[in-house]
């Protein structure tokens, strides 16, 4: 089992950033390419954008809770590392979900707010990255 944990931890990362890649980089711009009218894009991206919030926040707590588990001293710098980034993707997946999408939803200062939650998704695909790289360095 304990070999089996830094390979689950590996995926769980990859799920992590790729489903950030997939929905922000292709998913959304494809909604707006090709739905009729940009309300009605922006209406399904606030619904994926929730999604994928706590498909951020259930990969950073099993992350987490395989991260600490059985590791020798001198892995644990490493490992702390890793959950840096770990909890600030989930802190940044958050802060969008809760403080930014609704006033992108009530259009209020929508270009602000548009810009402001565009930073904060790349900030945490960032994070989800760098965790991947850590844990795929990490099992191999």
């Amino acid at each position: 089992m304990g070999s089996l944990l830094p390979k689950l931890s590996v995926w769980v990362a990859a799920l992590w950033w790729g489903s950030l890649t997939t929905v922000g980089f292709y998913v959304v711009p494809m909604l707006f390419a090709n739905l009729p009218s940009p309300a009605i894009a922006g209406n399904m991206a606030a619904k994926l954008f929730a999604a994928q919030t706590w498909i951020a926040v259930v990969c950073g707590l099993l992350l987490l809770m395989t991260s600490r588990s059985n590791q020798p001293l001198a892995e644990v710098d490493k490992a702390r590392e890793a959950t840096i980034f770990i909890v600030l993707g989930m802190l940044l997946a958050l802060l969008s979900e809760f403080a930014v999408a609704p006033r992108i939803v009530a259009r209020q200062n929508l270009p602000l707010w548009h810009s402001v939650g565009m930073g904060l998704y790349f900030s945490q695909w960032f994070c989800a990255g760098l965790t991947f790289k850590k844990l795929l360095g990490k099992a191999s």
